[in-house]
């Protein structure tokens, strides 16, 4: 009979204590808000034409920034660099030419000069012929005359050569475009092309993010703003296993200046609000246990902390 009374007994305190904690679970209320994980999500294209050689991405490795991701085969554009090196050089050899042939020319006007200003006063004294006057003068135009198509030529060529170092620039650039770097330190999450096949300017190669910080996107209802502010601290939880939740520290990092719909699914508390403010909270992901688009909500302060 006491037996009976006892294993009676604990099973009172046992409801009595599940009740409880029941109970306080349900005082901790509703989520303010709720939203799924976004990352910075970068697709990486091909900069040039040419079949690819090596490519070195593959779906959930993690790439340094600045790493080599794939390597495109430019020979046809590096002998399109040898070819206009090889104009590059022939124009310089002409703009040494002409600058010789201005420094000649230069030296017969000076002779021309001498020997008109020596003819004109021989002239003035009735020392030398009419002829030999006009043959001075005209020595002296020729002169001139080539002196000025020259300097035009060397202009010409001038303006050749800046036109083949621009090319010579370009062939470069592009040569070097054959060689993809990884532009941010993220993880792989998708390739779209692979050994061997041709490429063009702008086709998408792979798409990197990084996952070491996401950032949940929530949505809150007016009447909420006035409990958030950028850089407060807010609980995020997130589903651990099929019954827990796990708690992780956020901050918030951007709220909307304006307000728009109710996005569709509704991702607010109050479902019946018309008009949401987004934001976003950056939350630390050093043991990956967050995904992209893994949903979330968050609770935060009632007042902004001071």
């Amino acid at each position: 009979m006491s037996g009976s009374f006892r294993n009676t007994n604990t099973r009172v305190v046992t409801l009595a204590l599940m009740l409880g904690a029941l109970s306080a679970c349900g005082d901790g209320g509703a989520p303010d808000a709720y939203g799924n994980f976004e990352a910075l999500e970068v697709v990486v294209a091909s900069q040039t034409a040419g079949p690819i050689q090596q490519f070195l991405a593959t779906e959930g490795q993690s790439l340094a920034a600045g790493a080599v991701a794939a390597v495109i085969d430019t020979t046809a554009l590096a002998l399109d660099r040898q070819q206009l090196t090889a104009q590059r050089a022939a124009v310089l050899a002409r703009q040494a030419e002409v600058a010789e042939q201005l420094r000649v020319l230069e030296v017969q006007r000076e002779v021309a000069a001498r020997v008109f200003e020596r003819t004109k006063r021989l002239r003035e004294a009735q020392a030398a012929t009419a002829q030999q006057f006009d043959q001075a003068d005209r020595d002296l135009r020729t002169v001139l005359a080539q002196l000025e198509a020259a300097k035009a030529q060397q202009r010409s060529v001038g303006l050749e050569g800046s036109a083949v170092e621009a090319r010579v620039e370009q062939a470069r650039d592009r040569v070097s475009r054959g060689t993809v770097s990884n532009p941010i330190a993220g993880t792989v999450l998708a390739t779209y092309a692979r050994v061997g096949e041709m490429v063009n300017p702008g086709q998408p190669l792979y798409k990197i993010a990084a996952l070491d910080t996401l950032e949940l996107r929530a949505y809150l209802t007016g009447d909420q703003l006035g409990a958030v502010t950028i850089g407060q601290t807010v609980d995020v939880h997130i589903q651990d296993g099929r019954d827990g939740l796990r708690t992780l520290q956020g901050t918030v990092s951007w709220i909307a200046s304006q307000s728009e719909f109710t996005p569709t699914p509704v991702q607010t508390r109050d479902e019946r609000s018309d008009l949401v403010y987004a934001m976003k909270v950056r939350v630390p992901n050093p043991s990956g246990v967050l995904k992209i688009g893994m949903p979330a909500d968050l609770t935060f302060a009632k007042t902004a902390p001071q």
